[in-house]
């Protein structure tokens, strides 16, 4: 057991004796317990809940339901509507009505029945829902981009490594948009890399809609949480709207930034470090946000009205683009199962880090955040990416966090 962790079936069993394990077993055990059959035997599935059940959300959800390891057993969100959606996904998956709705996820949270929860929410959630189910010793399957500041990244790293928690990022693009081209960089297909180029959309922005009506069905004290007070509009919070405004997301550039920038450290082998400088465009010899890199790496951003990609500058080419094949097997790791819900389940099993583990993650956020901070201060900025910490530059460094509503705190 992990010290302050919630006991969950599994590791009640696990703690148990052989001669304990026998006692409790009963008189007759139904071959469906067993396994037998094609079933999965309760001991071995994994228990998992939904926190966010928003596009997004029923998209990892429905993704999870299809491993027979798996059983959903509560869902959760603030709008009655999305919340009644995933719990019938559920019911319907399983053919029967067994599954818990909640709306507030301390809640899902507090069932010691839940081996893991799979975080959904918009941008601003991610830590404070992450952090609370690890801390009762739950697993986490959280979406990307992390966080929403660079100190709540560093938190959930903590609490993954304090809790002995598996955490997995859903960042799908980094190997499946991304994986043949870092195999490529990896294996020397052109030289030595000395520049990057990622493009994305651009940050988020504060908003000022007007007051509309609350509707029946919706906390909206719980959806907004720990940021700041805001009346409520549909645009705040339907579909993706939240993810232009600053208090709940860093825009384009975490949203694309997350795939883009970890594709980049993934190739790279920079998945747990950081830029030494932040140089931001200065409207003459510079027309990109730069970070430079302690080795002499420059990997540029550029805003575009898309989605953007990554472009890889070599001594002997360019990916994509060249031809060139690779001069030796890539040494670069891949999903275990072929797929990020694969790998996590996998982890969960094996108490193994996935592959887009915590500490990754939060180095390919950190980028994100980086970059919103040198568009925002517009100057030269130093970077240790060990302290995480700007070095000299206190206004820089209040721009690691953000405050937070209460009661809701790291």
């Amino acid at each position: 057991m992990v010290p302050g962790a919630t006991p969950t079936r599994r590791t009640v069993l696990r703690g148990l004796g052989a001669g304990a394990a026998a006692l409790a077993l009963p008189a007759v055990v139904p071959a469906s317990a067993l396994g037998l059959g094609g079933a999965t035997a309760p001991s071995a599935r994994i228990t998992m809940g939904l926190i966010g059940a928003g596009g997004r959300g029923c998209y990892d959800l429905n993704a999870f339901l299809g491993y027979k390891e798996v059983q959903v057993l509560a869902v959760c969100d603030v709008q009655a509507g999305a919340r009644g959606r995933a719990k019938d996904m559920v019911e319907k998956k399983y053919g029967r009505k067994e599954c818990a709705a909640f709306s507030d996820l301390r809640d899902l949270i507090g069932r010691a029945d839940i081996d893991a929860v799979l975080v959904g929410t918009p941008d601003h959630w991610h830590a404070i829902a992450s952090i609370l189910a690890m801390r009762a010793g739950k697993d986490v399957f959280c979406e990307k981009p992390l966080s929403l500041t660079i100190a709540e990244g560093r938190e959930m790293v903590r609490t993954a490594r304090r809790y002995g928690r598996v955490f997995s990022c859903g960042s799908q693009r980094v190997r499946g948009d991304h994986g043949r081209t870092a195999d490529l960089v990896n294996g020397g297909a052109i030289g030595r890399i000395r520049e990057v180029r990622v493009s994305t959309w651009g940050p988020s922005a504060p908003s000022s809609l007007a007051s509309q009506p609350v509707p029946a069905g919706m906390d909206w004290d719980l959806w907004l949480g720990p940021a700041p007070f805001a009346p409520y509009n549909a645009n705040r919070c339907s579909g993706s709207g939240w993810r232009h405004i600053s208090d709940y997301s860093g825009g384009g550039i975490t949203d694309w930034g997350a795939h883009h920038f970890g594709g980049v450290l993934y190739a790279m082998g920079l998945e747990e470090t950081g830029p030494a400088e932040i140089l931001p465009p200065d409207g003459r010899d510079r027309k990109e946000l730069t970070f430079r890199y302690a080795d002499g790496l420059l990997v540029h951003h550029a805003v575009v009205g898309g989605p953007g990609g990554i472009a890889f500058v070599g001594d002997e080419g360019t990916l994509p683009g060249s031809r060139a094949a690779p001069k030796r097997p890539s040494t670069l790791r891949n999903y275990q199962g072929g797929s990020l819900p694969a790998d996590f389940l996998s982890c969960v099993k094996t108490r193994t880090r996935p592959f887009q583990d915590v500490e990754y993650a939060h180095r390919a956020a950190t980028m994100c955040h980086l970059t919103n901070i040198g568009y925002a201060l517009k100057r030269p900025l130093k970077w240790d990416p060990l302290r995480e910490r700007f070095i000299g530059d206190d206004e820089a460094n209040r721009l690691l966090d953000r405050p937070r509503r209460e009661p809701w705190r790291l």
